[in-house]
């Protein structure tokens, strides 16, 4: 099976090795015929701390490095 890769938005960078990435989708909802957008918080290991607040970047599904962190980044999105 393939490994996801999401795109969003850095939305915190706090913690040590850590951001917290906000990946934004959309969808036509089933009984409203209306789009809607959902978002949602992903954990991903950034092993150089080289990512800020605001940065576009993709991340990509690997092995968990912590009990909520199991996604990586791969590189950002100019």
């Amino acid at each position: 099976m393939p490994k996801k890769i999401l795109k969003g938005i850095v939305t915190s960078d706090k913690a040590n090795k850590t951001i917290t990435v906000s990946v934004e989708r959309k969808y036509s909802h089933p009984i409203l015929k209306k789009v809607v957008k959902v978002k949602k918080k992903y954990n991903a290991h950034d092993e150089n701390n080289k990512f800020k607040i605001g940065d576009s970047v993709s991340i990509i599904e690997c092995k968990p490095f912590s009990k909520n962190k199991k996604f990586q980044v791969m590189d950002g999105i100019k």
